[in-house]
């Protein structure tokens, strides 16, 4: 099958986005008497901050761990990321996501953010924010998400299939995700299950789809037979850093308003990293005789992805238990990819997959109502059912994106191909596909 020119695919998809977005410009109405200045500041601040962690936390993050020759095609992927799935989510991904329609999947009352007003407070999500400050913080997890699954691919998918992957899956994939966990008519909100920032959503989600990538991508040229190690850490250590900086919005700011619940989520997100950090490179240095520096960034990372889902149930003590578990856990997941023989280029399956997957668990332990009294209790205040759902909740997150994401590779292979040539591997992808060097210092 001869694949379609990916610029007529562009064109059909922006002319139809263009329609769309004459017939569906929102009009600004009086000012609702509800909206608190405090709460809106801190929500948009926070949308800024999740912002941050693709461009530029992630960015480096992942592009430090490549090799020299890959580095610019690897921080192209996280950065126009945020351009293509920003446009998606105003065009018809938001809709999608959170409007009422059915328990699988928002309908498209919000097309072109049409009645989503800048002005008005939507209380069925945020009673005290403009119903465009709470889209536009749930957009910025949208950004993410795809972006997270690209390390697992890393050096070896082409720039068109990657694009094209990345905005079928999260039409297809994080948009009903999003809709079944956070969507007031959603069956795993219904159901009752903890996801107070993503654990399910966003990591056991592109956890999985990283799977699911590698095992249909295949190995990258070479592996594991000639030595892949990172080419800059100092790139890595920085965007660590700024993943940790951004994830304060990413849990903080998922309680949607200035008061103790977001100091309380504040306070989990940092220990559960700290915890996280601590149990690594002990793990580490006990296991292969020295703690590294990208061991401690790795740590923080997965300290992170794991109280994610807690951070707004949990206090310092299980934020801190939570976090110590993981960095163990997780440490030992990367490590098992040699085993299996799969080639997680960036350690997206054993960080965000295992470690999402720990979080949503961990969640339904440690959650406590007297931290929120909005959630409930966990397995160690007296509700076992608790763990329960929120392992129906991990099963579901895991059997749809894995089986989503294979048929989506499968049809992004078919239309338009995911990998490069044996040639454009070798050379690298920051020439074969960008025309360009990452490090071109001479005058």
């Amino acid at each position: 099958m001869r694949p379609i020119r990916l610029r007529t695919l562009v064109h059909t998809i922006a002319l139809a986005g263009f329609v769309l977005l004459i017939r569906a410009t929102p009009s600004l109405a009086a000012d609702d008497a509800n909206i608190s200045a405090g709460d809106t500041a801190w929500v948009l601040t926070s949308s800024a901050l999740v912002l941050l962690m693709t461009a530029p936390g992630l960015a480096l993050f992942y592009a430090g761990m490549v090799r020299r020759k890959n580095v610019l095609a690897t921080l192209m992927q996280s950065f126009f990321l945020v351009a293509i799935i920003s446009v998606q989510w105003a065009l018809f991904g938001y809709s999608l996501a959170f409007s009422p329609y059915t328990w699988f999947i928002g309908g498209l009352s919000w097309i072109g953010l049409n009645g989503v007003s800048a002005s008005q407070a939507y209380p069925a999500y945020a009673a005290t924010i403009p119903h465009q400050a709470y889209m536009v913080f749930q957009c910025m997890f949208a950004v993410i998400t795809p972006a997270l699954i690209t390390g697992a691919f890393a050096e070896r998918i082409s720039f068109r299939g990657f694009l094209v992957f990345s905005l079928l899956w999260t039409t297809l994939i994080y948009d009903p995700l999003a809709h079944w966990v956070w969507g007031i008519d959603g069956w795993i909100h219904r159901m009752g299950a903890l996801d107070f920032a993503g654990g399910t959503v966003v990591h056991i989600s592109s956890g999985v789809s990283a799977l699911a990538a590698v095992l249909i991508i295949g190995r990258r040229r070479g592996y594991p037979r000639e030595p892949m190690v990172p080419h800059n850490l100092t790139l890595t250590i920085t965007g660590a850093g700024l993943l940790w900086f951004g994830w304060f919005g990413f849990n903080a700011g998922s309680a949607l308003a200035a008061n103790g619940l977001a100091v309380s989520a504040f306070v989990a997100t940092h220990l559960g990293a700290c915890a996280a950090t601590i149990s690594w490179v002990f793990a580490e240095w006990w296991r292969i005789g020295k703690p590294t520096v990208l061991g401690a960034a790795s740590g923080a990372v997965a300290g992170l992805v794991a109280i994610t889902p807690a951070s707004g149930y949990v206090g310092p003590g299980g934020a801190i238990a939570i976090g110590a578990v993981a960095g163990v856990i997780c440490f030992q997941a990367v490590r098992m990819k040699s085993r299996f023989g799969y080639d997680d280029a960036l350690d997206v399956v054993g960080v965000h997959g295992v470690g999402g997957i720990w979080g949503a668990l961990a969640t339904g332990v440690f959650a406590s109502a007297a931290v929120n009294s909005g959630g409930a209790n966990g397995l160690l205040y007296g509700n076992p059912r608790q763990l329960l759902v929120q392992a129906i909740a991990v099963g579901a997150s895991i059997t749809f994106a894995f089986v989503g994401s294979l048929i989506l590779l499968k049809v992004t292979d078919a239309v338009v191909g995911l990998r490069v040539d044996a040639e454009s591997e070798s050379m690298g992808l920051d020439l074969s596909e960008h025309d360009e060097n990452g490090y071109a210092l001479e005058a």
